[in-house]
C-alpha cells in the first residue's frame, strides 16, 4: 500500500509482525546539509561580545591579581619631581629627585569586578637656596613619608632632616623645616592624582 511518497512494509517473522514506513526521496526533498569551513570572520562574528575584566583567560571575572609595582614606582617619581619650585619667606626650594620609593600596588579582579590598592614609603630629597644672615645659603634635606595606602592621604605625614645646618641657629633651622613642610600639600595632591591613574587602569 502507498501513500504519497511513504510505503508501509509489512513483515512477519516466526509468529510475530511489525510494520514501518520508508520515505522514499523525493525532488522536492530539503537537500542534505553540506559541511562548510567557518572564516577567522565567521568565528569573530559568532562569539558573544564579553563585558568581563582582567585577562582573556579569566572571562568568568573570579580572583585574578596583577602587580603594578614597576608602574607604580615610575609614576610616583614622575609626578613627585614635577611638583616645581615652592617659594617662601626668604627662600625657595624644590624636589631633586625621589630618592627612596618602597612598596607594592596591585589590581585585584574578584568576581568580574575590579579593586585597587598600594603601600608605600617614600624619601623626597630636596634643594633650596635661603637668605640667612644677607646672605644666600643652598641647604639641601630630606622628606621622609611614612607607610601610607591606598585612601590614607588625608593622614599623610612629613618627617624633616635637613644637611648643611652646621653653623645654622636654632630659629633658622625651625623656619627652614617649616618650609620644608610647605610640600606637603602639593605632594598630597600628586598622590591624589596617582591613585586617580591607579583606579583607572
Amino acid at each position: 500500500m502507498e501513500n504519497g511518497d511513504e510505503t508501509r512494509k509489512e513483515e512477519t517473522q516466526q509468529g510475530s509482525s511489525y510494520r514501518y514506513w520508508v520515505r522514499e526521496a523525493t525532488a522536492d526533498a530539503t537537500p542534505v546539509p553540506v559541511p562548510k569551513k567557518l572564516s577567522a570572520q565567521d568565528v569573530v562574528s559568532s562569539q558573544p561580545k564579553s563585558t568581563a575584566l582582567g585577562s582573556v583567560w579569566n572571562r568568568a571575572g573570579t580572583w585574578e591579581e596583577k602587580n603594578l609595582n614597576k608602574w607604580s614606582s615610575d609614576r610616583i617619581k614622575e609626578l613627585l619631581t614635577s611638583v616645581g619650585t615652592l617659594d617662601f619667606t626668604g627662600g625657595k626650594a624644590e624636589i631633586k629627585a625621589v630618592s627612596k620609593c618602597s612598596g607594592d600596588a596591585f589590581l585585584v579582579t574578584v568576581r568580574n569586578k575590579k579593586r585597587v590598592g598600594y603601600t608605600y614609603e617614600l624619601t623626597l630629597d630636596i634643594k633650596g637656596e635661603w637668605t640667612i644672615e644677607e646672605e644666600t645659603k643652598t641647604i639641601r634635606g630630606s622628606v621622609d613619608i611614612p607607610e601610607f595606602s591606598y585612601g590614607e592621604l588625608d593622614d599623610l605625614q612629613f618627617e624633616v632632616r635637613l644637611s648643611d645646618t652646621k653653623d645654622m641657629s636654632q630659629q633658622n633651622k625651625q623656619r627652614i623645616s617649616k618650609d620644608f613642610k610647605s610640600f606637603l600639600e602639593p605632594v598630597r595632591e600628586k598622590l591624589l592624582q596617582f591613585e586617580q591613574e591607579l583606579k583607572d587602569r
